[in-house]
């Protein structure tokens, strides 16, 4: 746990010294796919919606399964560690451009082109935090222009905020267009450092789906601005006896709220694991379940 902390603070470090990537020209983009697995499919589907959705982002096996979808595209494989079978069995068929912090991996000697993410890390197995950050601004600035004039003030109140932010029960993370990807990588935490029990959803669809499996006391995150849909939400989430906690961006801008999603979900889950006086990540310390992931990914 002492790694991912430390790596979470490494951030700010990191987002000082960034350089963005040029950015594809609009009239380009409709015919740029990205693609990902894990954190790095969140990367993808964060600037699916920062692209206005221009761009598509897909999982490797759907692109396997449809190969139509490729036709006529420049494709981008995202992967921290370049070694995803998926990503490698894709890079084999067609020509793509590996984004990936190891440019002598086997996806990166498939591909045609390497963008190197080039950040500083602990070394050791942790949960992944400046990593994602890393591809996700990547992959962002591919398709839009990237300020990070306010991003450590999004960082500091994100702490502040996750510090007083209670946990009970299972878990729903809900986010609209922009911050969805993101509740997705806030459950991806919330299962690698504690094991919890935890969904990310659509805002829609969650009063459509994931409500009817809710019991009293369960939390439910919602990552959005205060409007009036998700106020009459948090109202009839707190009558049944549910926990709503709307976390509220401290900013009007989009990548800044997304930053700020961003840093509270990390922040989330390291607090909670120090309330529980966990010293290992859940996922290092269950060697079964991560042999298992692992004979599946690699």
């Amino acid at each position: 746990m002492v790694a991912f902390e430390k790596e979470i603070q490494m951030q700010i470090e990191f987002m000082k010294n960034f350089i963005p990537q040029r950015t594809i020209p609009r009239s380009k983009q409709n015919q740029i796919i990205f693609c990902g697995t894990g954190d790095s499919l969140a990367s993808v589907k964060i600037a699916e919606a920062f692209s206005n959705s221009r761009i598509q982002a897909f999982d490797p096996l759907e692109l396997l399964a449809n190969k139509k979808l490729l036709a006529k595209k420049s494709l981008y494989l995202v992967s921290i560690s370049g070694n995803t079978i998926s990503n490698i069995r894709i890079a084999k068929k067609h020509n793509a451009t590996a984004i990936t912090a190891n440019q002598n991996s086997r996806l990166a000697k498939q591909c045609s082109k390497i963008i190197r993410l080039d950040f500083e890390n602990m070394g050791i197995q942790t949960a992944g935090s400046i990593s994602f950050l890393a591809s996700m601004l990547t992959c962002v600035s591919l398709v839009s222009q990237v300020s990070l004039k306010s991003a450590s003030k999004m960082f500091y109140h994100a702490e502040k905020i996750a510090k007083r932010t209670q946990i009970n029960g299972k878990v729903f993370v809900l986010g609209d267009y922009w911050s969805y990807p993101v509740a997705m990588y806030c459950a991806a935490k919330l299962y690698e450092t504690l094991g919890l029990d935890a969904y990310y959803e659509r805002m829609e669809e969650f009063s459509h789906m994931g409500l009817f499996s809710a019991k009293k006391g369960d939390t439910v995150i919602i990552f959005e601005q205060r409007n009036q849909h998700n106020q009459k939400l948090v109202s009839s989430l707190k009558k049944y006896g549910l926990r709503p906690v709307r976390i509220d961006p401290p900013s009007s801008d989009k990548l800044n709220q997304v930053l700020f999603f961003v840093f509270v979900s990390q922040f989330l889950a390291l607090y909670q694991a120090k309330k529980k006086h966990k010293k290992e990540c859940f996922f290092v310390e269950q060697k079964k379940l991560r042999d298992t992931s692992s004979s599946m990914i690699y």
